[in-house]
């Protein structure tokens, strides 16, 4: 998929919005992608991770367990893991910091990918990735549907992305007049049921 009929899915889902917007980094942009609005269509989803699974077979080969950041990468993280016939994991926060819970394993002979939604600064897999090293597993990659840093994110690891899609973001203490001027909202997970 190119970056015109990735972005196409999320216009056509509603899911590309306009305003002031609080990320979960705390920067403010004026774009946001509303993934769960693609994510309640499952056709749309599937297109979208067969792609971003076809990259990983052809940048990642071996890869054996497929590991995603709750809540956000959870749906992408199950979908690629389909596509790519792999199990999928997820980590959940306890205390503020990502664990392997639920009966889960990752042995030291898995070749392990963290699958994403959308990276922006790439907080949540770099403590993903950390969490994962911190019990021995081998994190060989990570991927994304969309990279919003355009390319700038620093995840600890290669980072494979459908597209990058770089979009403005700013600390909320120097924005521009026009984005200060709009009431700001948060539409992101991080913060709800103990997600921080």
């Amino acid at each position: 998929m190119n970056r015109d009929e990735v972005l196409d899915i999320f216009r056509e889902c509603g899911a590309m919005l306009e305003g002031h917007f609080i990320l979960s980094s705390g920067l403010r942009s004026p774009v946001f992608l509303q993934k769960a609005k693609v994510f309640q269509y499952a056709h749309q989803t599937e297109k979208l991770c067969k792609a971003l699974a076809e990259r990983i077979k052809a940048e990642v080969p071996g890869v054996t367990k497929v590991v995603s950041p709750a809540i956000g990468g959870i749906i992408p993280g199950y979908e690629t893991s389909r596509q790519l016939n792999l199990p999928a994991l997820y980590t959940e926060r306890v205390d503020g910091k990502f664990e392997l819970r639920r009966g889960f394993e990752i042995s030291p002979d898995d070749k392990v990918i963290v699958v994403e939604d959308i990276v922006s600064t790439g907080l949540s897999i770099r403590e993903c990735v950390e969490a994962l090293r911190g019990i021995g597993a081998n994190v060989v990659a990570a991927a994304c549907l969309i990279d919003r840093s355009g390319g700038e994110a620093d995840v600890g690891v290669p980072l494979i992305s459908l597209i990058e899609f770089k979009v403005p973001a700013y600390p909320a203490d120097n924005l521009p007049p026009e984005l200060a001027a709009i009431p700001a909202v948060k539409p992101g997970s991080r913060g709800i049921q103990g997600v921080k």
